[in-house]
């Protein structure tokens, strides 16, 4: 008899984690049925109906009765890790009514299926520390509590790094998977690398604006592999404003001088001479910049005043006074705040602002991606042609192990939102494999 498993996805976005249990069943010649899928954000269900062939859809699932929830085998479930309540502790464990866990929860134990695969972000192991040696915080001690003792799973969890599964992107989540029968094991997976070349496009359109003709003008291409673009913190590996001429091209002896004034005006040295409390970045006056940027250096025709003037009026630099540090007591206790202290000599600081460079990241094609993430996919950028390029779809879909056939839909900025809250497949489908074995242990027929 051919045997089937049928299964829910809640909290879907792409289907990532019921495409790996698929992909895992597929392979041992397991049918598969999902019975139900919950997600809320118009984009991404429309992207699960373009994918997936099922009909059954609903929303919000805090709004469904589990009465209504057709039986099935197992539940998948990335879920957005909402800080548990404190209050209604039973044994030392918080309460998670009123998290989205809780729904998990209260559908497993009305319909006590088989198993179950859970997909979390790495800082769900030690959200909640109760003392800073613990193994575990006191979010994640809930969970397996509620999986294990009150609902009867034998329950395993583990941080795994997709790097490991055969995609060029670092994404370390927790996986927290159960079955009635026996403990999963998720130890020892096979490793298989890769590296960014391995999935880009070739000869895709480069873009041609003021910002990367200003990169390209100062930088081969070559030497751009892995740099960040940003006016805040960075080493060797990051490229400021001032490097590239954003604001006005600068001299040599001016990038020296605000690479130098970037590192100084953090040092705790400065605070006291000042007068003020110390804060991450504090204007100098000329007399302190001196102490470290003599005149008489190699650029030694050059004032050092005129130099910073100039700074200034190109925007690189503000002339400003320094911040003293208030403590006001309020009924919400005492509230601190950072303003400028007229009584003090003015001095020059670097204006970071909060500069948003259309890129912020140049990806280098033969290490990995960083840990890709909503809000940064669409200022990433991808060396091709001789010129700069954004990462697309495709690539972007090929960086999470999605299969070539799989499409999003929908506008850019929607598409890698659903890819930068989505699941690494292959990594789904080695931990669904595991909980096959795991299942097929038990010497039942499935």
């Amino acid at each position: 008899m051919k045997s089937k498993l049928k299964f829910i996805d809640l909290f879907a976005g792409l289907g990532g984690i019921r495409l790996g249990f698929e992909q895992a069943c597929s392979d041992r010649g397991i049918e598969t049925e999902c019975v139900m899928t919950s997600e809320i954000k118009p984009y991404a269900i429309e992207t699960l109906k373009y994918n997936h062939h099922h009909e059954n859809f609903v929303g919000d699932i805090f709004k469904v009765k589990n009465e209504d929830i057709p039986s099935f085998d197992f539940l998948f479930g990335g879920f957005p890790c909402q800080p548990f309540s404190s209050s209604g502790k039973r044994n030392g464990f918080a309460d998670t009514r009123g998290t989205l866990f809780f729904e998990i929860e209260r559908i497993l134990k009305f319909h006590n299926p088989q198993g179950f695969i859970l997909e979390n972000v790495e800082g769900l192991v030690k959200h909640d520390l109760e003392n800073k040696n613990d193994e575990i915080g006191k979010t994640l001690s809930t969970i397996l509590y509620k999986l294990e003792y009150e609902l009867g799973f034998k329950v395993s969890w583990k941080v795994l790094d997709s790097i490991d599964f055969g995609v060029p992107q670092s994404r370390k989540r927790i996986f927290i998977v159960g079955t009635k029968e026996n403990k999963v094991d998720l130890e020892n997976f096979e490793i298989s690398k890769s590296i960014l070349k391995d999935v880009l496009e070739k000869e895709q359109p480069t873009l041609k604006t003021d910002f990367t003709n200003k990169i390209l003008k100062h930088f081969k291409i070559e030497d751009l592999y892995g740099k960040s673009i940003k006016d805040k913190r960075g080493g060797e590996n990051n490229i400021h404003s001032w490097d590239i001429g954003l604001k006005g091209e600068c001299s040599k002896e001016q990038i020296l001088l605000l690479n130098k004034l970037f590192k100084e005006r953090r040092k705790k040295q400065w605070a006291e001479e000042i007068g003020i409390d110390w804060m991450d970045g504090m204007p100098l006056t000329l007399k302190q910049i001196e102490t470290f940027y003599p005149s008489n250096n190699l650029f030694s025709d050059v004032d050092l005043k005129s130099l910073l003037e100039d700074l200034v009026l190109k925007g690189y630099l503000k002339f400003e006074f320094p911040k003293k540090l208030v403590k006001e007591e309020t009924e919400n206790g005492i509230i601190t705040s950072r303003v400028y202290d007229e009584t003090k000599e003015k001095g020059y600081n670097i204006v970071t602002g909060k500069l948003s460079f259309e890129i912020n990241k140049i990806l280098n094609p033969y290490e990995i991606a960083p840990t890709l993430v909503a809000t940064d996919m669409i200022k990433l950028a991808v060396p091709d042609n001789g010129g700069l390029r954004r990462l697309t779809i495709r690539e972007g879909l090929r960086l999470f192990g999605y299969p070539e056939d799989y499409f999003i839909p929908v506008k850019e900025t929607k598409a890698f939102d659903l890819l930068g809250n989505t699941v690494v497949v292959p990594v789904v489908k080695a931990v669904s494999d595991r909980v096959l074995d795991a299942i097929n242990n038990t010497g039942t027929e499935l």
